[in-house]
């Protein structure tokens, strides 16, 4: 199995499949998006992923996670449950 000190040309890119049954919300939530940015679902899912594994992590630590409105500059806490 390849290591860390690996060239990144000799690692090799393995992909897991699996089957995820959405609700419909979420269904028209993903086409939504796929309509939005273009993106595959495959794409989407990833980045969807992705972002929620930095967002816990940044949770377990205690951090907050904060958006910031745009027209009025108001900060609000975000609590993903």
């Amino acid at each position: 199995m390849p290591s860390e000190s690996t060239p990144p040309q000799a690692r090799q890119i393995v992909s897991e499949r699996i089957t995820v049954g959405l609700v419909p919300r979420v269904s028209e939530q993903l086409q939504r998006l796929q309509e939005r940015t273009g993106f595959s679902k495959t794409d989407l899912v990833n980045r969807a992923i992705t972002l929620y594994e930095y967002v816990e992590a940044e949770a377990s630590k205690g951090n907050d996670l904060l958006v910031r409105q745009k027209d009025s500059g108001e900060l609000f806490i975000v609590k993903i449950l």
